[in-house]
């Protein structure tokens, strides 16, 4: 990605000529619903199809061939979020899904064969559906102990922190689950610290939801120190997939959903993926990781910086109005936040803002709850049209 970085700022220009889906009028302003897709992983899907579409593991050569694409795609699934062994693909490599959502219902059925009787979930209520309906289920099935972790009731103070976490803690914690960034808020999380606090408790665990965070910046799982994350490459840029890193710790808690014969079942993969990893989707993911060039975190420096600047001319617009209330955190630092940015306007419901601006513009915005919905109801007080969110990523100008 060397010619869309420039003396360190990114070069607009060239980033959007890997993205055909930018030539056309629309002005795609709902990314936290799914990023445009790279040229270069477009042509990947179509090429897989034209000359290796075949089952894995054959011994003829198209059949290495479609093998060999697999493999590669699985270890840059691995090397996209740097983990205990990067460069050991079937050591710690992550399993690719269909979504994040089916991939965390996968992990809590493993779970629900391993975890104790008076085991405790604590699940975050602000996130994405997609991290918390799996583990109400397990909850209720198991009889286990469930409890919520709600930061605060003040729409600008939505933020969890390892100190409002850690009074629920207790000895039998076995799951914290929570997101990094929401999908409607945008606010970072300081994952790092809720993971020390999470480990303070022998055998408890941290499932991270990563989708809102991914496309802004670089997931470094072992810095992070997290058990389980999780992203959707339709987001990052890619096709409809989703992958799950689990730390080899972890795993060790994580029954086998696969066939008997699949032993032993040492990957995350075996124990989860179900064969439901799409094989022309997970050869696009060496193009993605490639687009990101070969010193990744100064692409991603350039990014941040980008987007700071854009969330700042929105949030400095809605800030000065006072008929509008912008949803948890103001401030247009990228250190605070990624540009998902939702707001109300009062007097005025969501759906006809976003319907006046689709009459009048080429912006394609939304209203909602966005699979957030127990936040958005119960939180925010918006229960019959949402927010309003603009969601940006590096591409938009």
């Amino acid at each position: 990605m060397a010619d869309v970085v420039l003396d360190g700022r990114l070069n607009v220009d060239a980033v959007r000529s890997h993205f055909p889906a930018l030539n056309q009028k629309q002005v795609f302003f709902d990314n936290a619903g799914g990023s445009q897709v790279l040229s270069d992983a477009i042509n990947s899907i179509r090429t897989y199809l034209e000359e290796t579409n075949v089952q894995l593991g054959a011994s003829y050569n198209i059949g290495q061939k479609a093998t060999e694409k697999y493999n590669e795609g699985l270890k840059a699934a691995a090397d996209f979020m740097p983990s205990e062994h990067p460069r050991i693909l079937f050591a710690d490599s992550p399993v690719i899904g269909p979504s994040t959502t089916q991939l965390f219902s996968n992990l809590s059925q493993a779970f629900a064969l391993s975890f104790p009787d008076d085991a405790e979930i604590i699940c975050s209520s602000i996130d994405h559906e997609a991290n918390i309906s799996a583990w109400v289920r397990l909850a209720k099935i198991r009889n286990l102990k469930l409890k919520w972790w709600t930061p605060s009731a003040e729409p600008g103070d939505l933020k969890l922190t390892a100190d409002n976490l850690r009074p629920l803690m207790s000895e039998k914690t076995k799951l914290v689950t929570c997101t990094h960034t929401s999908n409607i808020l945008g606010t970072i999380h300081d994952i790092k610290a809720i993971a020390g606090e999470v480990h303070k408790t022998p055998g408890a665990m941290l499932c991270v939801d990563g989708v809102a965070y991914a496309p802004h910046r670089e997931v470094d799982v072992k810095a992070l120190d997290v058990d389980f994350y999780s992203f959707s490459w339709y987001k990052v840029y890619g096709p409809h997939i989703a992958v799950l890193y689990g730390s080899q710790t972890a795993q060790q808690d994580v029954t086998s959903l696969g066939h008997y014969f699949q032993t032993p079942a040492d990957t995350l993969a075996t124990k989860l993926g179900l064969a439901a990893a799409s094989y022309e989707l997970v050869g696009t993911l060496p193009s993605i990781l490639s687009y990101f060039g070969p010193d990744r975190k100064k692409t991603w420096s350039a990014i941040a910086a980008h987007e700071q600047r854009l969330q700042g001319i929105l949030l400095d617009y809605l800030n000065q109005r006072d008929d509008v209330v912008v949803y948890s955190e103001r401030s247009a630092d990228s250190k605070l936040r990624v540009p998902v940015i939702s707001f109300s306007v009062q007097g005025k419901s969501s759906r006809d803002v976003v319907e006046k601006v689709d009459a009048c513009s080429d912006f394609g915005i939304r209203w909602g709850h966005f699979y957030s919905k127990r936040m958005v109801d119960d939180l925010l007080g918006l229960k019959q049209d949402g927010v309003i969110r603009v969601s940006m990523v590096h591409y938009n100008t």
